[in-house]
This record gives structure tokens, sequence and C-alpha cells, in this order.
């Protein structure tokens, strides 16, 4: 994590789109007007066809962070409001992870993607583990200055830990739990990636929107629908607020009655 509590990544698109910005009009962008603003925003809506397309998103809220460290009135400039998509995330049933988790070939991903499971991971945290951070005493696995730049604690199940010795003993990562092409780095978001759509294929699953995060989000709602405590899962999972632990809430099956009008009991017999 890194500036304004905002994690590298999402700092890296924010300067790529400022800097696409500054080729555009061959001027910094803390140096354009409103219409040079408004206008590259029209642009980059037409060609992105939604305002809340990852793209215009980028720009809006690069351009705002921008004014705001460099001390000028975004409100000078009328910068677009972003609408907020209230869309429920892909969740994977239990056959299915279980699936999933039998369709890669090699060792090393059949594991990975266990641990992201079982442990509710963020993608980039399964790709900064280093070996130190299994405790195999204490069974829990130390997640290093995550997103909010908060370390956290998440319990080792018994079935993973022997999953994770077997592939200690044989793949011998170097410091890195799970390593790159290059002796001793780590592996990249694209490799996880990949192997996790090539798992998606091989297991048949025809659900849209399966991506990593899935596996997270899965997770989550799995442990609520098992009974686990809403606040729990929040410090699981590491979230910030229990409004963004609250919307697996909406996905777990959890038994509810299907609704119904209370008309249809106010004339029963007990009534």
């Amino acid at each position: 994590m890194s500036l304004s509590g905002r994690s590298l990544s999402t700092l890296k698109n924010y300067s790529r789109h400022m800097a696409q910005i500054a080729l555009y009009y061959n001027q910094l962008p803390t140096e354009l007007d409103e219409d040079q603003v408004r206008d590259y925003l029209w642009m980059l809506q037409k060609k992105t066809n939604k305002p809340s397309k990852s793209s215009f998103k980028h720009a809006v809220y690069g351009l705002r962070l921008l004014y705001r460290l460099t001390g000028r009135d975004d409100r000078a400039i009328r910068l677009p409001s972003i609408p907020k998509v209230h869309k429920l995330p892909a969740v994977l049933s239990k056959q299915e992870v279980k699936a999933l988790l039998k369709a890669p070939r090699l060792l090393k991903h059949r594991v990975l993607l266990a641990l992201i499971y079982s442990a509710g991971l963020r993608m980039q945290e399964v790709c900064r583990l280093e070996i130190s951070d299994l405790d195999f005493d204490r069974m829990q696995i130390h997640i290093r200055q995550s997103k909010g730049r908060k370390d956290r604690y998440v319990p080792l199940s018994q079935l993973m830990k022997r999953g994770l010795l077997s592939y200690l003993s044989a793949c011998k990562p170097h410091y890195y739990l799970f390593n790159g092409k290059e002796y001793g780095s780590q592996l990249s978001r694209k490799g996880v990636q990949w192997l996790m759509q090539d798992a998606v294929s091989k297991a048949g699953i025809k659900k849209k929107g399966i991506c990593v995060h899935t596996l997270r989000h899965s997770y989550a709602t799995h442990l609520l629908e098992d009974g686990l405590d809403i606040v729990s899962i929040k410090e699981l999972l590491g979230h910030s607020f229990l409004e963004t632990t609250l919307v697996y809430l909406h996905m777990a099956g959890l038994g509810r009655k299907a609704p119904f009008s209370p008309l249809d009991t106010l004339y029963t017999k007990e009534a």
C-alpha cells in the first residue's frame, strides 16, 4: 500500500492515465483548464461507452487525487461523479470449488488455488507470501501489509498444511512461497490469472465473471453458510468496514424462508 491508502497497482493506473492526458495535450494535467479536461473525458467516455468503465474511472479519480495533492481545488474543474454499480459478485458452489481444485495438473497450481480459497486471500497477497509467513506450529498464516496497510493472521487448515508440506518438499521454492520463472522471484499476477482460467475451463465451470477473486468471495460465502458470524468474517478478510462484508449476506444460502405476504398468515387458525 502507498499514498492516501491506495494500493500500488491503483496508483500505477492513475499515473498511466495522467501520462496519457499529458501526451494528449502535450501539457501537464495541472496546467489544463476546465474545457480541456471536459473534452478529454468526453472523448474517453465515448471510447469506453460507459462512465463506470475502469479507464474512465481511473482518469477521473487520478485527476481528483492529483488536484488534492497539488493543492488545487478540484471543484473549480467539475469532474463527473462515477455511478456505483451494485452488482453481486459471482460465487462458486462447494462442488464447483472441489472440481476447480482438482483440475490443475501441477501440484504447485493445485496448492496455490487451494490456499487462496482456504484462507480467503487476495491475488496480490498469495503472490507476495513468503515461506516464513507460514506458521505450522500455531496453524496460521501471516498476511503482511495487505490492502489498507494492515497485517493480519488467518487460520491454516489441517488439509492445507498437508498440501503445503507436500508442495514444499517436492518443489522446494526459494524465499517466496510461489516462485515465478526467475529463481527466487514471486509468481506474477498474470500467471495466477492464467492458471485460474485454465482450471475453470478444465473443471467445466460455465458461470460468467469467474476470476481469482471469486475464490475469496466463495470462501466468505461458504463460511457464512457454515455458521461463522459476519464480524469474524470481516476480520478474516481484512475489511476495514463491516458494510463491505455485509454483501455476503445477500449471497449466502442461509436457509431463510421464501418471501411471503403477512395476509396469508393473518387468518390462520392460530391468529
